[in-house]
């Protein structure tokens, strides 16, 4: 999301309507703000519904402490200056009460960062602030204490989170990031004992070659604009559906035999555009724009199995989840589940960065769903909205799986009728 020109009222709506609508706070609880260049903060309303709220609700407050608008700022105005004061490299804030967050809050622990290497890239280390009154200076004096220990996000201790960022958007992907961490790490812990990644192989995530030869692309066909905005729809669907992260998630549509789209890298996949998916074209991308870095991998997938025209990624929380510890994901659990996924491999994590060869092997339309270790889902299609149902379904069955643990153990699909729906649904193995 591009908000270098937008007024600190319209961002602050624009979030918190992300925040809200994404059920990471309530109608009253949750806070953010924005300091710009002249010292003033811009700050959410007191006592206004989060659901609704609008530009002229938001409350702008001068340095001299004078209050401008036609509400009371927020009660905890004292910890949004407190962190400005002590972070001068902070532009936003934000804070709210997200309920996987909170379980750590309430038990007095941080999530793990380390269980996939975007949610390390972007949130690092967590913080945690002792409670406080809300509201009270206090509670300004410890949350500003512990960012000034260098973190980007801290959990504030029988209260929520807390972030910081250079702009808004940033303190979003924060917040963002690190619920989809705490959603995976929760839903882990049902399973068995979660995994983290190693300093080396974190250190994977920023070694993976991004640089492409360039070319300069013809006038797009209408395929190649009909590909553009189904591609972009589906990107944005899966945001909402809470199955990708504004800061996480790759997809890409085959053109022909030796061009595809895929989504950028290092921009918000809730705010993509048609113009911001870039074209593939035999390893080299199209002028003036930065690919994803999964680009090889993908490349390397579409000249193994022609019959592939999507591929998709993210770190979906229910089946990331079976990512981070030993267990297998079974998907003999309705029809529907093995019909669209067949058997679900696990692929190692560093493969994954090594060796796209490998990858494209074990993955195709006769196995389309692959796990990668501490990574998330990789799923392939015939087409976007294929490859976007095979990423559905294996959330919506990773989410059953788990819950299904608190009630007994799975009675699976047996093999008889396993093989009755292969010939009933013409599936090859």
């Amino acid at each position: 999301m591009d908000t270098q020109l937008m007024h600190p009222r319209d961002q602050l709506v624009n979030v918190m309507n992300r925040i809200y609508h994404n059920g990471m706070t309530t109608l009253s609880g949750g806070n953010l703000s924005i300091k710009d260049a002249s010292g003033d903060i811009w700050i959410t309303p007191a006592g206004v519904d989060k659901g609704t709220l609008r530009a002229d609700d938001i409350i702008q407050v001068r340095p001299s402490g004078e209050v401008i608008g036609p509400h009371q700022p927020s009660s905890e105005l004292p910890f949004h200056r407190a962190i400005y004061e002590r972070r001068p490299d902070a532009g936003a804030v934000v804070h709210a009460h997200p309920p996987a967050l909170v379980s750590f809050s309430i038990v007095g622990k941080c999530p793990e960062t380390r269980l996939i290497p975007q949610a390390h890239n972007v949130c690092g280390s967590v913080g945690y602030a002792p409670y406080a009154l809300p509201g009270s200076e206090a509670l300004g004096t410890v949350i500003a204490d512990t960012f000034a220990e260098g973190h980007g996000i801290i959990i504030l201790e029988n209260h929520g989170m807390a972030a910081l960022g250079e702009t808004l958007v940033d303190a979003f992907q924060r917040l963002e990031t690190l619920d989809f961490c705490a959603r995976i790490q929760l839903a882990a812990t049902t399973l068995g004992q979660p995994q983290c990644l190693q300093k080396n192989d974190l250190a994977l995530f920023h070694e993976r070659a991004t640089q492409l030869a360039t070319f300069t692309p013809g006038v797009a066909t209408s395929l190649e604009r009909d590909l553009r905005q189904q591609l972009v729809t589906t990107v944005h669907r899966a945001v909402k559906r809470y199955l990708m992260m504004s800061t996480e998630g790759v997809a890409s549509v085959r053109l022909d035999d030796r061009r595809f789209l895929i989504t950028p890298t290092a921009q918000d996949r809730a705010a993509i555009g048609v113009k911001d998916c870039v074209l593939i074209d035999q390893g080299c991308a199209e002028e003036g724009k930065q690919p994803s870095r999964a680009t090889r991998l993908h490349q390397t997938i579409y000249d193994t199995h022609k019959d592939v025209h999507c591929i998709i990624s993210a770190q979906s929380p229910a089946v990331t989840a079976y990512a981070v510890v030993a267990q297998d994901f079974d998907s003999h659990t309705i029809p529907e589940s093995y019909i669209l996924l067949r058997d679900v491999l696990k692929i190692p994590f560093r493969t994954c960065y090594t060796d796209y060869n490998a990858v494209a092997k074990h993955i195709s339309l006769k196995r389309p769903v692959a796990l990668i270790e501490n990574d998330g889902v990789l799923v392939v299609g015939s087409s976007l909205l294929n490859a976007f149902d095979r990423l559905e379904v294996a959330e919506y069955s990773a989410q059953a799986l788990i819950d299904s643990s608190r009630l007994g153990d799975l009675l699976p699909i047996g093999d008889a009728a396993i093989e009755d729906l292969k010939q009933a649904f013409k599936l090859e193995s």
